[in-house]
């Protein structure tokens, strides 16, 4: 007679030995799947923009316009060349514009005389000539024509300079312990830094326009279907 007893020590005895094995053969196939030596990527600190950060500081933007010996008019390039740093200096800054003119040089004389056309294309851009300023410098060691050198400052978003190769990117540390090479993100953070129209957009951001209710209630005229047919 055969005995189906479930509760019977025997078969006790065999559920056990079973559930033992399935727990070995798992334990085993982890302990596979786990490599001692592995190394996780979120846990490494590599920022490209904790080692390239894009900072504010005061930045000299300058504009040479040549003036040849002999010259006592701007040229319609020239004077193009002028306006756009006037616009370029209306957005980004208020302060002082300065016009230097060359010395000792063979086109002194013309540049002493194109120097008020200039003052005069700067003011038509809108700079009030009370934050114009003239000025000489020395150029006796220039072997040609100075430039007439306009410049000013304003707070401008830069980066540090990209080209740091300090390791082999084969040998070294990048592939070893998974990390970015010391150059990485360097020019997409120059770049970024380039085109920002408004530094200051970095610190925060800027108050809102008031509201246009017209416009808003014919935006919404549109989204609901009404077009007044």
């Amino acid at each position: 007679m055969l005995n189906f007893d479930r509760n019977h020590p025997s078969r006790k005895l065999r559920r056990i030995a079973g559930f033992a094995s399935v727990l070995t053969v798992a334990a085993v196939l982890a302990s596979c799947g786990a490599p001692r030596d592995r190394v996780t990527t979120h846990s490494i600190p590599d920022d490209y923009r904790t080692r390239h950060p894009i900072t504010l500081a005061e930045v000299e933007h300058s504009l040479d316009v040549p003036v040849g010996t002999g010259e006592y008019k701007l040229t319609p390039a020239t004077r193009d060349l002028i306006r756009g740093f006037g616009q370029e200096y209306a957005t980004r800054s208020k302060s002082i514009v300065q016009i230097a003119v060359p010395a000792n040089t063979p086109n002194a004389g013309s540049a002493s005389k194109v120097r008020a056309e200039v003052r005069r294309v700067l003011t038509e851009m809108g700079i009030p000539s009370s934050r114009i300023l003239l000025t000489r410098y020395d150029a006796a060691q220039a072997n040609a024509s100075a430039p007439i050198r306009l410049s000013y400052v304003a707070i401008t978003a830069i980066t540090d300079d990209c080209g740091q190769w300090p390791s082999d990117l084969v040998v070294g540390k990048t592939m070893v312990q998974n990390k970015n090479y010391e150059n990485f993100g360097c020019a997409t953070q120059q770049n970024l830094a380039a085109q920002i129209a408004n530094p200051t957009d970095l610190i925060g951001p800027r108050g809102m326009t008031p509201i246009d209710a017209a416009n808003r209630a014919s935006v919404i005229k549109v989204y609901r279907g009404d077009t007044g047919e």
